[in-house]
């Protein structure tokens, strides 16, 4: 199986509600485990985010962010990326060559002490909205006058507020993802947005396919998934290593997103062989456990006991209930 027939299988399995919906959605059965899932409003939720208040939100397909406003109302539009977003294209739009115009929103954060919701747009680079939405703020779209092209996945540091995001090539945008496989591109990126002085450093260069991102809970390292190399790199933000970075852990599949929980574990969605799992590694890098027989997916992330699930293609995203 090609590296490439992993991202592209259309045929995938993935999963999305809350709690207070998961009477309306349809029951899933994996490995013992209980899943529903509920339709977003167009494809390609890749990945969700949760509020100061708990409710959730996630990105789609043709630039929007959904915010989900419980079963009675459901889903409700919150944000765009673009600045200038024409709905007559946009709204509902699965075309890959729309993106440039009408954004693709990816990696989704709050800053839960001032509730902004980060962005990282693939087209758009980085991006806030404040607690009401609308049309996204741009904080940075380059960074030592190399503009981004394929901004992917973003953090926020839970001591310093720093925000740490990454720009997977130089070279390809998104919808050219194939490309950063086939030509063993190296040009990814990690970098770090001060809020209070409004700027934006480069931290490293050079990386595979640099996909997610996600700070630890003491604040003291930042990992990046290295797509193309199955591996996951610690860089050190903090403490006597400060700017040092080494293998944090190699994975089975090819990593995309990375998300913390409340005890500073790591889930990282992984995808081989056709196939999707999200796996579990405490602070040293070490495996833990897996949810596994999955498609391909693009996000796990724990969240009051639930493990949600995110896609890039799919219209639903869902949850693994009662996650230890």
């Amino acid at each position: 199986m090609s590296a490439r027939s992993i991202f592209v299988r259309i045929s995938l399995f993935f999963l999305l509600t809350i709690a207070s919906s998961i009477s309306q959605a349809e029951g899933l059965s994996l490995g013992g485990f209980e899943h529903h899932e509920i339709p977003v409003p167009v494809v390609g939720p890749e990945s969700v985010a949760f509020d100061c208040s708990g409710a959730v939100y996630a990105g789609v397909a043709d630039g929007r962010i959904f915010k989900w406003l419980g079963s009675q109302y459901g889903w409700s539009e919150f944000a765009t990326t673009s600045p200038s977003r024409p709905r007559g294209l946009c709204d509902g739009s699965t075309n890959k060559d729309n993106e440039p115009i009408c954004g693709r929103p990816l990696g989704l954060r709050f800053d839960l002490k001032t509730c902004e919701l980060y962005i990282a747009d693939a087209y758009f680079g980085l991006l806030k909205t404040g607690p009401n939405g609308g049309v996204a703020q741009t904080l940075a779209t380059e960074v030592n006058g190399t503009p981004f092209r394929f901004t992917n996945d973003v953090d926020i540091n839970p001591q310093t507020g720093m925000v740490y995001f990454t720009d997977s090539s130089t070279i390809y945008q998104r919808r050219q993802w194939e490309s950063i496989f086939d030509t063993s591109d190296r040009t990814g990126r990690l970098m770090r947005y001060n809020p209070g002085l409004k700027t934006v450093e480069l931290l490293l260069s050079g990386l595979p396919f640099a996909n997610g991102v996600a700070a630890s809970l003491d604040g003291n390292f930042v990992l990046v998934s290295q797509t193309t190399s199955k591996n996951i790199l610690r860089y050190w933000v903090r403490g006597p290593r400060v700017g040092q970075s080494e293998i944090f852990t190699t994975t089975q599949g090819y990593p995309d997103n990375i998300r913390r929980n409340i005890n500073g574990e790591f889930w990282v969605a992984e995808n081989s062989g056709g196939r999707g799992k999200a796996a579990k590694f405490d602070t040293n890098g070490n495996f833990m456990e897996a949810i596994d027989g999955l498609n391909p997916i693009s996000q796990a992330q724990q969240f009051r006991g639930n493990l949600w699930i995110g896609s890039i293609v799919n219209p639903f995203v869902g949850i693994v209930r009662h996650i230890p």
